[in-house]
């Protein structure tokens, strides 16, 4: 095993957690963003919508950005984006609590999370792949407990009415300054011979890159419904205090957590198909739980089982995707694309179905997902060609 390969493994690890730290510390605070700014759902899922613009805007030509440069280069460009966004957003909305501020600020963050994302998913899967063993979940699972640390931080700041820019200030300016130095760990640069910007635009076109695209859309879109709506369906479907949201949302972070270490054992055992099945009918469960159970005991149980469900989809795409080592950085940009449009994009949507049935009944809408999510998992059954 090449030296380079440890310390490369640890410092995607600790990325995977910084990028979480900075989404989770949004996340932990969009009841307080929702309150400045005076909005409903429909509005806060209008301007959530800013997060997805930054995003799609440039998933498409990150790819190629990481070619030109290298996935440590992009990584500390978007971590740039995604610091610095977060603080203007704490400007707009908590500062001079401004709505097109506050949408600009969302923008920035959306750049970053997306590029950096993308970049850190293509370094996993080329550490993976010099490892020659399952460990894409267990990176996943870094994001996870970077997502726990920023709500667990969230809960203090939101129970004493931390300002908004104090909270997200100190927050981005340690992670941006740590996912700099960490980057500088990540393996060298190393394009694999005959990869062009010709062969990385087919892999759009492939049938099996595109089906992975679609099962990692639906299980991105239930991970997302969860970071975005979770603590507003609690507080506002149960008459949850905001603390307790974000409790609630912390218990998710915890489960998915946890299913992600656990993840590469149950893969190397049944195999991934019959896994990503199972976990798409324990995410449909969990969400019924929440929305349906009305007693605490219940719905802490349905947000257990919604958070272990969600938990393997997108991490399994993105192996799933790297199979063929000639073709890797081709295709997880476009799988990472395709989950990341609909992680961002989506629960923004669900705002609009909210304030028609209500924020915790609109929670129903992404169980269905899992349907198409289930029949599509077939396209991760690894095969000699990737698959193919």
């Amino acid at each position: 095993m090449p030296t380079e390969v440890i310390p490369a493994r640890n410092a995607v690890g600790l990325s995977f957690a910084l990028n979480g730290l900075l989404f989770a510390t949004l996340v932990s605070r969009i009841p307080l963003v929702r309150e400045h700014l005076d909005l409903g759902n429909g509005e806060l899922g209008l301007l959530l919508l800013a997060i997805a613009a930054g995003s799609v805007l440039t998933l498409p030509t990150t790819g190629a950005l990481i070619q030109r440069s290298s996935a440590a280069t992009v990584v500390r460009l978007g971590a740039a984006f995604d610091a610095c966004g977060l603080v203007l957003a704490a400007i707009g909305a908590g500062v001079a609590e401004l709505v097109p501020l506050a949408a600009l600020g969302l923008f920035l963050h959306g750049i970053g999370i997306g590029i950096w994302d993308v970049a850190m998913n293509v370094e996993a899967a080329e550490v993976e792949r010099r490892l020659d063993r399952t460990v894409m979940p267990r990176f996943h699972a870094g994001w996870s407990f970077g997502s726990i640390a920023g709500a667990a931080i969230g809960i203090p700041m939101a129970a004493a009415d931390v300002p908004l820019l104090a909270h997200f200030g100190l927050v981005a300016a340690v992670a941006l300054s740590l996912a700099v130095l960490t980057s500088r760990s990540f393996l060298p640069a190393e394009p694999e011979p005959g990869e062009s910007a010709g062969r990385a635009a087919s892999a759009w076109a492939e049938p099996r890159t595109l089906a992975i695209g679609a099962m990692v859309l639906a299980f991105a879109l239930v991970e997302g419904t969860a970071n975005d709506w979770l603590a507003l369906a609690l507080i506002d479907g149960y008459d949850a205090r905001h603390w307790v949201g974000v409790a609630g949302f912390s218990l998710f972070v915890c489960a998915m957590t946890a299913g992600r270490l656990l993840g590469p054992v149950v893969l190397d055992r049944f195999g991934r198909v019959p896994v990503l099945r199972l976990t798409a009918v324990a995410a449909v469960a969990g969400i019924a739980l929440v929305v349906l159970g009305q007693h605490p005991l219940l719905v802490a149980l349905g947000i257990l089982v919604w958070g272990l469900g969600a938990s393997l989809g997108f991490p399994v795409g993105m192996s799933a995707a790297a199979d063929d080592r000639a073709r890797s950085a081709a295709r997880v940009s476009v799988v990472s694309t395709i989950g990341y449009t609909a992680f961002l994009a989506g629960p923004p949507l669900l705002g609009v179905v909210g304030d028609h049935v209500g924020t915790l009944e609109a929670l129903l809408v992404v169980a269905v997902l899992m349907v198409p999510a289930a029949l599509s998992a077939s396209a991760a059954r690894t095969g000699p060609d990737g698959g193919q």
